[in-house]
């Protein structure tokens, strides 16, 4: 579990809460139909069903989290490369792997794979995960630009309402709540919850991708036989330098 993601949506949400000092005038079940059904329904209509229901399954992951640290990586694959060495490919079988592209890449190691079709295959999957979070990402950024449009169409709503009942008094309030509360409905479904998903998903994208690539390298290093020794400085350029001094150490 992703404890920044909890935290901050969490503690936005619970600071905007903090503030109103009566939660009930701040319930309108018009403006939240215009608002978060409304918004939903245009971003349908901008994409597909199977995009939408892709990007929600992928927006999972910004509360999951769960993404290998690179230095992690390098040192099991370097602790793979060894055993591979010594004991040879079918060895590597028994070994437990989490990461599930490098399980993978393992499988097809110990398959006895051509070196041509591991790398096309590694490099396709690496390829439609960054897709993938792409599309999530994009479908995030559409919810976020329409939620505040919405919050405007029922401010207009409810002002057209209020206008159209003057002579009523009692019609002036309920139309004046829709007209307000729809653009802050709007701002915060926008700015508290879709666009941060955007832009974590992106994160995400490249912190999977470095790590993917990070494994193709290795994996493709320990097929050709790759002396393990040297194999952790081969994959210190996908590490900060502060923690390349850490993983030679732990290789070590």
């Amino acid at each position: 579990m992703d404890i920044a993601t909890l935290v901050g949506l969490i503690g936005a949400f619970g600071l905007i809460a903090a503030s109103i000092s009566e939660p009930a005038l701040f319930v309108n079940a018009p403006s939240l139909m215009i608002v978060v059904g409304g918004s939903i329904m245009v971003v349908l209509f901008r994409s597909s069903l199977g995009e939408f229901l892709g990007a929600i399954k992928v927006a999972g992951k910004t509360f999951k989290g769960g993404l290998d640290k690179p230095e992690d990586l390098v040192v099991q694959i370097t602790e793979l490369a060894t055993i591979a060495r010594k004991d040879g490919m079918i060895a590597l079988e028994g070994q437990e792997i989490s990461n599930p592209f490098l399980s993978k890449a393992v499988g097809m190691l110990v398959d006895g794979t051509d070196v041509a079709i591991v790398k096309a295959s590694l490099e396709r999957d690496n390829a439609s995960a960054k897709k993938r979070h792409a599309m999530g990402a994009k479908i995030f950024s559409a919810w976020g630009e329409i939620a505040p449009a919405m919050g405007m169409i029922g401010t207009l709503i409810g002002l057209v309402q209020m206008l159209a009942n003057m002579s009523d008094p009692k019609a002036i309030g309920p139309a004046m709540a829709v007209a307000l509360l729809t653009t802050m409905y709007g701002a915060i479904l926008a700015n508290v919850f879709c666009l941060p998903i955007a832009q974590k998903l992106e994160n995400a994208a490249e912190l999977e991708a470095a790590n993917n690539e990070l494994i193709i390298e290795g994996v493709l290093f320990i097929q050709a036989g790759g002396n393990p020794r040297i194999l952790t400085d081969y994959l210190a350029s996908f590490l900060s330098p502060k923690v390349r001094e850490k993983v030679a150490e732990a290789a070590g």
